[in-house]
């Protein structure tokens, strides 16, 4: 097939366009071309690369015609995130594309309610960006099931790998939370500490998505979650990641109140957003309908974003990895 990966450079595209390659397809990256791959890999040296601005050409109305003119087979946009961008696209690509394969986020699913998450026992979205992944995942779905463009939506956890900083066992991104466990010293935790989080290695999520279009019959009109085998407490999280440094972690559990009180504004609501979500995504759909089988559970996905970080210099650690 010839593929249109719309944001092929990005954290699962530096997997997923390797693997298309290797397998045989020929492959078009279209992207902004402001940073290479990931991951370094022979197979993007077979990538057509094509520069795109999407969000200007969404504003110009003349993104859906860059992408046709490309003459694929199969489009997988990984960088859409509202409604109005993706019902354009798949205006303009009805009646000309095979199939059209969505990126979207667990994050369609509001806070837990029963576990694990499906989509029959999900709660609603909360906050923009997942009330917009439900509402294209839900418009995919109808258009394909009404007879117009052949769709499919994935639906990936919280995204790890080598190249970039993982989402950390307070559910932020505050590089000081790896030097505290990393020294042994006390870590504050709002809530209980048993709050949950469901990462997923970015290979994982490049796997999927080539099951996704190799399996194009089955994915039609379908939105499979991607996670990794098991989710992660705060607690369990906390004490995996002291033992990467050869230490035992020492959490201290406090009030919403007094964590938000001694932590920056950005780093205590990106708390929020993930510990009060308190995820666990069932993968059952996505193993039987599409033979997903991920090679990570959630603590290795993770220990690999931090190795890469502290082997080049990008985290401030108080003592080497011993794993």
């Amino acid at each position: 097939m010839r593929i249109v990966v719309v944001g092929g450079s990005g954290h699962v595209g530096s997997f997923l366009v390797p693997r298309l390659v290797r397998a045989g397809h020929e492959v078009v990256n279209l992207s902004r071309g402001q940073r290479s791959a990931y991951v370094e890999d022979e197979a993007w040296q077979q990538v057509e690369q094509v520069l795109v601005d999407r969000d200007a050409e969404d504003r110009a109305g003349t993104f859906g015609d860059r992408v046709q003119e490309q003459r694929p087979d199969a489009v997988v946009d990984m960088v859409c995130f509202t409604l109005d961008s993706a019902t354009t696209l798949v205006g303009r690509l009805r009646g000309e594309v095979g199939h059209l394969v969505h990126c979207g986020s667990i994050w369609r699913y509001g806070p837990s309610r029963t576990l694990p998450v499906t989509e029959q026992t999900a709660t609603p979205p909360v906050g923009e960006y997942g009330v917009q992944k439900d509402a294209i995942a839900r418009m995919l779905r109808e258009e394909t099931r009404s007879g117009g463009l052949v769709t499919t939506s994935l639906h990936p956890g919280h995204i790890s790998g080598p190249g970039w900083a993982p989402i950390g066992p307070l559910g932020n991104l505050d590089p000081g939370v790896w030097r505290t466990l990393s020294a042994g010293e006390e870590l504050t935790a709002p809530g209980t500490g048993s709050e949950l989080m469901h990462h997923v290695h970015a290979d994982d999520v490049a796997q999927a998505f080539q099951l996704t279009l190799e399996h194009r019959d089955a994915a039609a009109g379908e939105a499979f979650d991607v996670v990794a085998p098991a989710a992660l407490t705060v607690r369990g999280y906390a004490e995996a990641a002291a033992g990467w440094f050869g230490q035992e972690a020492r959490l201290r559990t406090t009030s919403w109140e007094e964590f938000r009180a001694a932590t920056p504004a950005e780093h205590a609501e990106a708390s929020w957003e993930h510990l009060w979500r308190s995820h666990y995504v069932s993968i059952e759909k996505t193993r039987a309908v599409l033979g997903y089988t991920p090679r990570h559970e959630p603590d290795a996905a993770t220990l690999e974003a931090v190795r890469w970080l502290v082997e080049h210099g990008r985290l401030d650690v108080a003592g080497p990895l011993v794993v």
